[in-house]
């Protein structure tokens, strides 16, 4: 049965809907009432800088130091001996393949006649790393000492977390001023939160008998936590380590946008902007390797130090650092005997970027008509009614006829029996996704009066999490409409819930297939992973080449970057399904298709859940990226504030994603826990 609570929201929207061409306040929300939130933020930020700029340059001065010596030491250094000494890293880490993986990498880069700018970026990412792992280690020992600590640490890392990467570049660069040092200082604001959360979890998961047996040997609080939890939640920290590396790399790429640095990031996004496809692609494989190296090499350092708590002899200690100074030496020996291997010859460089272009002018001349009619219809069948709705988008011209009464009247019967047969087969929240979705679909999102919106959305979470989750959501849309960032959070959501849905869709399909199948997971494996540690601007460098600059390029990029968590946890659930229920299901008869089906996917839906949940904040992470192909919404407001140093208007449509990847989160969230308390409760 239907509670009196959604037959209320959907008949107060359906209100709303029938007057809002009549009462201007109903449609849009009074300008009289949005607060300059924006400008009060950038009156704070300038009495910051007048007043603070002597600090912020001596804290510039201070880092400029190690950032010039570590770009002096990779320049000064044969190219032989570097990758020589991160092959044998790569070797300690994941073994042969890892190493002739990182080898091939590193003589692609030199090959392609990137082999400065690549420097450049890995002095950014040895300076901001270790300094990103020293304040999250720190932050992580504070929160698991101090419960209070934690609890107040925890909110802050969600927000730093779903605030887009860009948004903290405006405000580092008004404070640190241009040049090196703010792509160091972004690096290590971004990275340090993954740190905090694993060495939370890894310290407050060491096993109890292990501290007990600690506390017997009569050790002093330093000597427990340095001898006893620290080795034994190692494997965890390293695991952070991994992650900040990732995010500190990242961050590194994007701070390039605003200049300072001649390094691959900027490589990238000058030859973009010049429509130098071939150049650009060829810079943006250089990031990937260099992404895919440092992530195969931190999780390798991980899984193998980790799992090894045992007392080491001083040569098993220091023997590897030895043998790295001993390789740089033969290295630098090497390279006055031979000079080829101290400076790679311009004669052996590659023109990749010519090919490259020459293909991709072929492919666009050869399947234009073929890629048109592809955007076209994503656009005018899927895209455009969800954004401005049915009644705007059919015409002529998009839908070739002319939307009538008697085309509105079928469309509100169709979806009427829609939902009466979800009701007749007791589905109550199907019932109620149809009624909306079927409203949603015939206005628009975008169009859509936001008194209805916000019934909704609120109603929607006091139902799954309660009062608390309801007023969080109520003030996150609060803060949306008082600040004037409504409308454009309109435009983010209805790209970015388009752009997940069908993400999830792919995804979770392909993890099904995967979980069945061994062979098809082995072949999706490397493209996941080349996927997940790509960083996110170089998706769009093919599909801005194929489809140009737009929403519907900026939805092939979201896609391709936000379908892998849904793969994965799909896969995951699936195949962790208990074996016991596998079998009893088998003891009954049951079909391959309904094992599936009825047995391990409603088992595996809090996992495949966890996927969606995922893929939403990695959507909305790469719509500020997707800004830079000409989408509007908030990521646009993100990249224009930062383009105009506006730093209000930078933060505030922030923090209004922010809002929108939280709420989104609490209320997956709050539907898993739902779910899984129905199985728990459900009968044996």
């Amino acid at each position: 049965m239907l509670h009196l609570g959604w037959p209320t929201v959907i008949t107060f929207s359906l209100l709303c809907v029938f007057l809002m061409g009549q009462v201007d306040w109903i449609a849009r929300f009074p300008k009289t009432l949005q607060l300059p939130i924006a400008g009060y933020l950038n009156i704070t930020m300038e009495w910051i800088v007048q007043n603070f700029a002597p600090f912020f340059k001596g804290v510039t001065a201070v880092l400029s130091y190690p950032m010039r010596w570590m770009r002096e030491l990779l320049h000064s250094l044969p190219w032989s001996a570097f990758i020589a000494v991160l092959a044998a890293i790569g070797y300690r880490a994941g073994g042969v393949k890892l190493a002739v993986f990182t080898g091939l990498s590193l003589l692609y880069v030199l090959s392609v006649g990137l082999w400065s700018e690549a420097m450049n970026s890995f002095a950014l990412i040895f300076i901001s790393v270790p300094l990103a792992v020293l304040v999250g280690f720190l932050l992580g020992v504070w929160g698991y000492a101090s419960d209070r600590a934690n609890r107040m640490l925890m909110p802050l890392l969600d927000l730093s977390q779903t605030i887009p990467a860009f948004a903290y570049l405006l405000p580092i660069l008004l404070l640190f001023g241009f040049g090196p040092v703010v792509g160091l200082v972004a690096s290590i604001l971004f990275s340090f939160p993954p740190m905090v959360r694993n060495t939370v979890l890894g310290l407050r998961g060491v096993p109890s008998d292990i501290v007990e047996a600690g506390l017997m040997s009569g050790a002093t609080p330093a000597q427990l936590f340095w001898f006893v939890r620290f080795p034994a939640a190692l494997k965890q920290i390293l695991i952070g380590i991994n992650q900040t590396t990732m995010a500190s790399l990242s961050m590194v790429i994007i701070a390039s946008i605003i200049g300072g640095t001649a390094d691959i990031g900027w490589e990238v996004l000058s030859t973009m902007r010049k429509a130098q496809f071939g150049e650009s692609l060829t810079a943006g494989i250089v990031i990937a390797l260099m992404a895919m190296i440092l992530d195969r090499i931190t999780f390798g350092i991980a899984e193998r130090q980790g799992s090894s708590l045992a007392r080491k002899t001083l040569l098993q200690r220091y023997g590897f650092p030895l043998s790295l100074v001993a390789l740089i030496a033969l290295s630098l020996l090497l390279a006055t005997i031979m000079p080829a291997l101290g400076q790679w010859p311009t004669a052996w460089q590659l023109d990749l970027a010519t090919p490259l272009n020459q293909a991709s002018t072929w492919f666009v001349i050869t399947f234009k008509p073929v890629v048109d009619a592809i955007k076209i219809t994503c656009l005018f069948f899927a895209m455009l009614p969800l954004k401005i709705g049915l009644d705007k988008t059919v015409s002529p011209y998009t839908w070739g006829f002319a939307l009538t009464t008697w085309h509105i009247a079928g469309y509100a019967a169709l979806v009427a029996m829609a939902a009466l047969t979800a009701w007749r087969k007791t589905r109550p929240g199907l019932t109620v996704t149809i009624l909306l979705v079927g409203l949603i679909l015939f206005i628009g999102l975008t169009d859509m009066p936001w008194m209805s919106i916000l019934a909704i959305l609120i109603y929607f979470a006091y139902r799954h999490g309660g009062r608390e989750l309801a007023t969080g959501t109520a003030l996150g849309l609060l803060f949306l409409l008082l600040s004037g960032s409504w409308d454009k959070a309109m435009l983010s959501l209805y790209l970015c819930a388009i752009a997940v849905s069908l993400s999830f869709v792919i995804g979770a399909s392909l993890g099904t297939v995967a979980a069945q199948y061994k062979w098809f997971s082995r072949f999706m494996r490397p493209i996941n992973d080349a996927m997940q540690t790509m960083p996110p601007f170089v998706l769009l460098i093919p599909i801005v080449m194929i489809f140009k600059i737009g929403e519907f390029s900026a939805l092939l990029a979201i896609i391709a970057y936000a379908y892998v968590p849904a793969f994965r946890y799909t896969e995951h659930g699936l195949r962790h399904v208990s074996r016991t229920v596998v079998e009893a299901a088998s003891s009954l008869g049951t079909t391959r298709a309904q094992m599936l089906f009825l047995v391990k996917m409603p088992l595996a839906l809090p996992n495949i859940m966890l996927g969606l949940n995922q893929s939403i904040m990695y959507g909305i992470a790469m719509l500020v990226i997707a800004a830079l192909v000409g989408t509007t919404g908030l990521g646009q407001e993100v990249y224009v504030g930062l383009s105009a140093g506006n730093f209000g208007q930078g933060f505030v449509a922030g923090i209004g994603m922010a809002i929108l990847a939280i709420t989104a989160d609490r209320f997956c969230q709050a539907w898993q826990r739902n779910h899984q308390s129905h199985l728990t409760d459900a009968p044996q």
